[in-house]
């Protein structure tokens, strides 16, 4: 698995960042490209290797040439169709006289020798706190926008075509990732405005990256991983543009995330570069491959658990969720926060009654039956990796 790991990353720099290899080493059997396809595909990263292999002639089965081919056409058509979503709702922001900056994949894939490259499954899009309503009502209106829910940082919606929309009123939640809610608060006071655009903005890179930084954090102790993509991003962050060094790492620092970003600097270089593993970076590289692109649940409870304090700790807080978090789910609770027991229960009700109960029921049974030696290494993993 090892060599099939080299190969995918190895193929991916070659279409990304320009890095030369020797096809004539590139020799797979089916069952190998198979692999690699179900490898590349679990990390949304298929239409890239598929690029590469086709155009270097290493597919000779023409099933499987297929396969790839596919996700090369439907990553240029996700791109299209997020591209055109996206341009409505800034179009409609600046219409509406609402300052906004968008986010994450909207913005970086600019930097990617094509843009499609990039791919991503939704739109990011940060307003102020208190334009948030107005934006909402707006697009709901004039776009006809679905409102689907509001979450600790941004209220999640859907356009006609099925896009989704997160509309960001935080870049970062409160308490989640180290200090970076706190540190992350200036991207509007630094924000410089968009070409000749009179309400879109953009973040200044130091701010740009280690959000980009902070996102990839949340979710590496999340969700249980965060994807070979975001490693890709930071490759093409730290080679393809001009930035000032120190910025960056002041900000990073301030958002008490130097440990993390260093260790996920030397990993997009190990893969996408030159760089030797370590045995951090091979620590990181097993979770993060075993993760895919959304994360596993093994991951996220074995790292879950040691950031609560043990498996009764992480047991009650699946039980009972903290007021910061469950304000979002019933905003009743933001007036009234004495109503909190009773939506609590109302919560168990939606667990039983809705379907959730039987996820909820094997998440805390993988919780009581992990291992001393899995615990030992998520704790392990997370004191490497300053999280």
């Amino acid at each position: 698995m090892e060599t099939l790991i080299g190969s995918m990353m190895n193929l991916i720099a070659s279409e990304v960042c320009g890095k030369k290899i020797d096809v004539s080493q590139y020799v797979f059997t089916d069952e190998e490209l198979i692999r690699l396809y179900e490898l590349s595909k679990s990390h949304d990263l298929a239409h890239i290797v598929g690029q590469a292999l086709i155009k270097n002639g290493l597919i000779k089965n023409d099933e499987i040439k297929a396969e790839f081919q596919k996700e090369v056409i439907f990553s240029i058509y996700r791109y299209e169709h997020l591209n055109y979503e996206l341009t409505k709702l800034c179009e409609a922001l600046e219409q509406a006289k609402i300052s906004f900056i968008p986010l994450k994949g909207s913005v970086i894939r600019r930097y990617y020798p094509e843009p499609w490259m990039r791919t991503s499954c939704d739109i990011d899009i940060l307003v102020h706190r208190e334009e948030l309503q107005t934006a909402v009502s707006y697009l709901t209106k004039q776009l006809g926008y679905r409102y689907d829910s509001q979450n600790s940082h941004d209220i999640s919606m859907f356009t006609h075509g099925g896009v989704h929309i997160e509309l960001h009123y935080d870049l970062v939640e409160d308490n989640l990732v180290n200090f970076a809610a706190v540190a992350l608060k200036c991207a509007w006071n630094t924000a410089v405005r968009h070409n000749d655009s009179e309400f879109q903005y953009e973040m200044t890179d130091e701010i740009f990256y280690s959000y980009h930084i902070a996102h990839m954090a949340k979710h590496f102790i999340g969700t249980g991983g965060c994807g070979v993509r975001p490693f890709l991003d930071i490759w093409i962050l730290n080679h393809y543009i001009a930035f000032d060094k120190q910025k960056r790492e002041k900000l990073i620092e301030g958002c008490g995330l130097s440990v993390f970003a260093k260790q996920a600097e030397l990993l997009s270089e190990i893969w996408f570069g030159n760089a030797e593993h370590t045995d951090v970076t091979k620590q990181m590289e097993e979770y993060i491959l075993r993760g895919g692109v959304y994360g596993i649940r093994e991951n996220r409870i074995a790292v879950q658990q040691q950031k609560k304090g043990g498996r009764l700790k992480y047991a009650l807080s699946k039980i009972f969720i903290p007021y910061d978090v469950i304000k979002f789910h019933y905003p009743i609770l933001q007036k009234h926060r004495f109503l909190t027991p009773i939506m609590e229960v109302r919560r168990w009700g939606k667990l039983i009654f809705c379907g959730h109960l039987k996820r909820t029921v094997k998440e805390l049974e993988y919780n009581s039956n992990l291992s001393g030696d899995d615990a030992a290494e998520a704790q392990k993993l997370l004191k490497n990796v300053g999280l």
